[in-house]
């Protein structure tokens, strides 16, 4: 069985969470998490923050698929504008790597993760932890990215199983 290693991304624009799985069948296997933080200068140098920084976890951990939380709809019309240029700058990356690319809603991965579409960030990465056997929660922003990488490889599953 083939071992397929994914690359979950939670983007934001000061703070862009990674987090690296592998799958083998039904089992998966925690890699890496973390966050690339951007500097607190104009936007097009957080972007590059964003952009180098996705870029050198590709480049550490050579996964074999990206994924990555689609924008929500938010209240505040800057705020969606600056988190949709952070998902440009990480999905370029992932574009410059030839990996390809996969998005989810952010309600769809917490009903894949938690089992409901409203959960809260502790209940994701609560999920996350136990789902990952890790001794601890992962900070939140790496908890999403993880929960949205395990998203896609329970979501493929279904779909190949159907």
């Amino acid at each position: 069985m083939r071992v397929r290693r994914v690359l979950g991304i939670d983007p934001g624009s000061r703070t862009t969470g990674y987090g690296v799985i592998e799958a083998e069948g039904d089992t998966l296997r925690y890699v890496a998490s973390g966050c690339v933080e951007t500097t607190r200068g104009a936007v097009p140098g957080r972007l590059a923050d964003i952009f180098r920084g996705v870029e050198a976890v590709i480049a550490e951990h050579a996964p074999d698929e990206f994924v990555i939380e689609e924008v929500f709809v938010a209240r505040n019309p800057q705020s969606a504008l600056k988190l949709g240029q952070a998902r440009g700058a990480a999905i370029a990356a992932a574009v410059d790597a030839d990996l390809p690319v996969s998005e989810y809603a952010a309600r769809s991965v917490k009903q894949a993760v938690v089992g409901t579409g409203r959960a809260t960030k502790e209940q994701v990465q609560y999920m996350v932890r136990v789902l990952l056997s890790l001794s601890a929660a992962p900070p939140s922003d790496a908890a999403d990215a993880l929960a949205v990488a395990i998203c896609h490889v329970n979501t493929q599953r279904m779909d190949r199983d159907c």
